[in-house]
Formats: C-alpha cells, sequence, structure tokens
C-alpha cells in the first residue's frame, strides 16, 4: 500500500469506514436508549465506541500512519471537540423533534454528518501529516 493516497482514494476509504462507525455508533445508541439511559449518557457511549472503531481504522488503511504518541493526542483532542458538537447537535434536534418518532435517527444523521465532515477535514489536514 502506498502512504500517499489521492484525496479520493482517502475520502472513500474514509466515508466506507465511517459508514462501519457509524453502524456501531447508532447500533449502541439506540440499544443504549431502549435499555433507558438518558439520551445524552447513550449518546457519549456510543461516540465512544465509533470513534475508537473509526480512528483505529483510518490511521491504518485510510491514512497508512504508523503509531505516534503525538498523533494520538491530536486525535483524542479532535475527537473532544467533535464530540461536543456532535452531541449539542443531536440533543438541539432531539428536543426540537420531541413529538416526531423519526426524531432519533435524523438527529443522529445531521450531528454525525456535521462531526464526519471536520474529522476528516482536520484529519487529513493536519493530524495525519505529523510525524
Amino acid at each position: 500500500m502506498s502512504p500517499n493516497l489521492s484525496l479520493t482514494t482517502q475520502a472513500w476509504r474514509f466515508v466506507v469506514t465511517g459508514g462501519l462507525s457509524a453502524v456501531v455508533d447508532f447500533g449502541l445508541y439506540v440499544l443504549f436508549l431502549h435499555l433507558g439511559l438518558n439520551v445524552n449518557v447513550a449518546k457519549t457511549l456510543s461516540f465512544i465506541a465509533g470513534t475508537t472503531t473509526a480512528y483505529l481504522i483510518n490511521r491504518r488503511w485510510t491514512f497508512q500512519a504508523p503509531p505516534s504518541r503525538s498523533r494520538f493526542v491530536a486525535v483524542v483532542l479532535l475527537y473532544a471537540v467533535t464530540y461536543a458538537v456532535q452531541v449539542g447537535i443531536n440533543y438541539t434536534f432531539y428536543t426540537l423533534w420531541e413529538d416526531k418518532p423519526w426524531r432519533v435517527p435524523v438527529a443522529f444523521v445531521i450531528a454525525q454528518g456535521t462531526a464526519t465532515v471536520i474529522n476528516f477535514v482536520v484529519q487529513r489536514a493536519v493530524i495525519f501529516k505529523l510525524k
């Protein structure tokens, strides 16, 4: 594998990885809500599982980068920011559409989509350029 993959290849791999990670995230989110967890606790736990899955696959497959302490710290900081963005957006739409049966998947998709764009841009432009 070439460590210098094109933007298109990286974007497609990021989308595939994101799809898998979103399945992990959403599946756990729905499960935790079903188990009676608070919406923000459910989203927090599912976010951690989904983003951990995404980081591990993206580091190795999408960006083909070796493990690095500075890269790991940068990803943790990025995920802290996108966590706040994602939980805030999810909660906003979740409460906005309180009586709508489709509020869980739609709020999730809007929040996830926003976080995905932020994550790809920052990881490609900054984090996986670190040594």
